[in-house]
């Protein structure tokens, strides 16, 4: 079985280093980017199965990488968690806005981290099954 493809968009080095060695033994297939542009870029050029985004990060913010995710219509299936140091409930709601499917503020439970990472990219591949199903009925 393919691995799921995971991008991180972390600007901090220690998470970036936490977030390989847990989701590699996890077996998911790891790319990081250190800033929103990057992030974007490669969003774009690897077609990852989730995306982690922070919400403080050089270049674009992470509400600003996921509302160009979310609002194109060529990458708005892929999920995206935030995981930021941002508690605020406003913050939260400006996510959600955006169109993030998850929020988590650090320090993460990893195992929970974990569990809703699966549930979203097994959710997203029922969909996605589902569209190809119907796309191939109507053509």
């Amino acid at each position: 079985m393919e691995k799921k493809k995971i991008l991180v968009v972390e600007d901090t080095p220690e998470l970036v280093y936490q977030y390989k060695i847990r989701l590699n033994a996890a077996g998911f297939e790891v790319h990081t980017a250190a800033d929103g542009n990057k992030g974007l870029e490669m969003a774009r050029s690897i077609y990852p199965d989730l995306i982690l985004l922070d919400l403080m990060l050089p270049e674009v913010d992470g509400y600003r990488i996921c509302r160009f995710i979310k609002f194109d219509k060529e990458f708005e299936h892929i999920p995206i968690i935030i995981v930021t140091a941002r508690s605020l409930e406003s913050d939260t709601e400006l996510a959600m806005e955006a169109g993030a499917d998850a929020y988590y503020v650090k320090p993460v439970n990893w195992q929970e981290l974990l569990i809703n990472m699966n549930d979203l990219i097994s959710a997203n591949e029922r969909n996605t099954t589902k569209k190809q199903a119907e796309s191939n009925k109507q053509g």
